[in-house]
């Protein structure tokens, strides 16, 4: 046999072991100081090391893998390969590349370099696993845009469906409640009881999470409120909301809860009784200042056998109360400052007195303060409840 069937028929046996994973026949084939001038990956080390390594990566990813040698041309000490290889990516990832299950085909061209009966350096024109590699990736990232787009409307829809679609008209109050989603949905939620004597159940809370989970969460919780509201037709807020917790603790998954404020309101007398589980405290505005309105409770869902402490205060006319949600006061400027507590607080003391509504004067306040170029973290939802003065 010739030199150069001899270079050919190593090359070949080369190019076999290294598709069929077997690192010992290639650590017999290669020379000690081999060195690759063709990477396959971009972390790779052009040595021996290297190239097994390499070669170990793939197969770990791939499963069913064959050679065909389509054609071999040796001159001198180098040998040119051009073959088929087929393999089923089946197994890991591969180059940034998750597992399809396909079959890929692509035709590598090596050259290598024979000293002494051993591949002393490699260098590889064109491989082609890397460009089909880069065409799957680049369909994943479409399939996977495509996805979180569909899961985004889904969520979007679970939660509109999930919201109050009219408000309740309470002689001398005006309710006024504003819903601004984020484009990744969160899982805001308000919505108002129809009680016996014309009390009016009205709550609202936030799911902890984004997307579909989230939506989902939102919406089982908005219809267990709904639910414990009317079967207990309690004036007791603590006590509906320990219902619920216990329900939804056995029905949520364990990383999820949910934040909820839950009021009853007398409109008769302005008798406000509250419970909080875990929510951003409201605020009240009287006589020219906002004060919290504080209670406490655990979210719901978090524990079993919660208690939640109730409060109860009377609304004269002109007072109002602000519920909201946290992507008000975590929204950030460009300094990446939060919006924050203190400034909502000052805004209620300073606004809660006019005639247009305070959730009209904080969005502006808050698009002033992100700037324009701001895109919104998180849903932003308030609610107020605002007594009227009696016409003289």
């Amino acid at each position: 046999m010739s030199s150069a069937e001899e270079n050919m028929a190593l090359a070949r046996r080369f190019m076999e072991a290294r598709v069929k994973g077997d690192l010992d026949a290639m650590d017999e084939m290669i020379a000690p100081d081999f060195v690759n001038r063709t990477s396959l990956l971009s972390i790779q080390e052009p040595d021996r090391e290297g190239v097994k390594w390499a070669t170990a990566q793939f197969s770990a990813a791939m499963s069913n893998a064959s050679v065909h040698i389509e054609d071999q041309i040796a001159q001198g000490d180098k040998v040119v390969t051009r073959s088929v290889v087929h393999a089923t990516q089946d197994r890991g990832e591969l180059m940034g590349v998750a597992p399809s299950g396909r079959e890929m085909a692509f035709m590598p061209i090596f050259i290598h370099r024979i000293e002494g009966g051993k591949i002393a350096e490699e260098w590889a024109p064109s491989m082609g696993l890397s460009e089909l590699l880069r065409t799957q990736r680049l369909e994943q990232e479409i399939s996977e845009r495509a996805r979180i787009e569909q899961e985004l409307r889904v969520a979007r829809r679970i939660q509109q469906a999930s919201l109050p679609e009219e408000v309740p008209t309470l002689d001398r109050w005006e309710i006024s409640p504003l819903y601004r989603p984020a484009r990744e949905v969160g899982g805001d939620l308000y919505d108002f009881h129809l009680l016996s004597e014309g009390r009016l159940g009205v709550v609202i809370g936030d799911a902890t999470g984004k997307g579909v989970p989230a939506a989902l969460v939102m919406s089982t919780t908005c219809g267990m409120l709904q639910l414990a509201a009317q079967g207990l037709d309690s004036s007791s807020p603590g006590e509906v909301l320990s219902r619920v917790n216990e329900t939804l603790f056995a029905r949520i998954p364990s990383n999820m809860f949910v934040t909820c404020f839950y009021a009853v309101l007398e409109p008769e007398s302005g008798t406000f009784r509250y419970a909080n589980a875990g929510h951003d405290l409201p605020y009240l505005w009287h006589g020219g200042a906002a004060e919290e309105l504080r209670a406490r409770g655990m979210p719901l869902g978090l524990m079993p056998g919660m208690h939640y402490e109730e409060k109860e205060l009377v609304l004269q006319e002109g007072d109002s109360a602000l519920l909201y949600t946290d992507g008000l006061v975590e929204a950030h400027d460009p300094q990446r400052e939060m919006f924050g507590f203190p400034r909502l607080q000052a805004l209620v003391s300073e606004h809660g007195e006019e005639e247009r509504s305070l959730e009209e004067v904080l969005l502006e306040e808050l698009y002033s303060f992100v700037g324009e170029s701001w895109e919104q973290e998180d849903d932003i939802t308030l609610l107020t409840l605002k007594r009227s003065a009696s016409l003289s």
